[in-house]
């Protein structure tokens, strides 16, 4: 088999992979329901005039930033902006706070300043095991914040610390990433439609 073929198996088996786990997600009731669980709750955040938090660490940083981008800028259509922010932004503040405090309290510590009793925090972790990740959590809580955790399957100890843990059915962590970004996206489209009436010519 030519290298060419070879290229186009391995292409063919990753998007095979990633429709499997996407499938396993559609497939299970429960989880939709939670995914559903989790906009309702990001909708009374916003109905309440509160805001939405997020952190993760290496993709899962990209895919928090993503989440707050389309939130905070627009998803669909033009609309008024949503608060979101993801607490990496800000490189001044990472690095000083990770020299100084140690990187587990680098998310905590902004939530300390930035977080208010009824707001967001979307925690993100393939593994759910990330002490930056679990030590936000916890100061999340402290805060009275909800909590949505993004994790696989296991929800390691992430699970246990969320109001509501959406464990994608998958130990694979590129196909759990493609996961949360989908299950972000449905979240926006929704929140979207749910707070702001769409343009009339707008059609999607």
């Amino acid at each position: 088999m030519s290298p060419i073929a070879d290229t186009h198996d391995a292409i063919r088996q990753a998007i095979q992979a990633s429709i499997a786990a996407k499938q396993a997600l559609l497939n299970d009731s429960l989880l939709l329901e939670k995914i559903a669980q989790a906009g309702r709750m990001l909708l009374q955040t916003y109905q309440n005039g509160g805001k939405t938090l997020l952190c993760g660490n290496g993709g899962s940083a990209a895919d928090a930033q993503h989440i707050a981008a389309e939130l905070s800028g627009r998803f669909y259509f033009d609309r008024p902006p949503l608060y979101a922010e993801a607490l990496h932004v800000n490189t001044s503040y990472l690095t000083a706070v990770a020299n100084d405090y140690g990187y587990d309290e680098v998310f905590a510590r902004m939530l300390t300043a930035a977080g208010r009793p009824g707001d967001t925090l979307i925690a993100i972790s393939t593994s759910g095991n990330s002490p930056s990740i679990l030590r936000a959590a916890q100061r999340a809580a402290e805060k009275g914040m909800n909590v949505i955790g993004l994790t696989g399957a296991s929800g390691g100890k992430l699970a246990t610390q969320c109001t509501l843990c959406i464990q994608v059915p998958s130990s694979d962590t590129p196909r759990i990433q493609e996961c949360h970004i989908l299950i972000g996206h449905i979240w926006c489209e929704w929140l979207e439609k749910a707070l702001f009436q769409p343009p009339a010519e707008e059609h999607y």
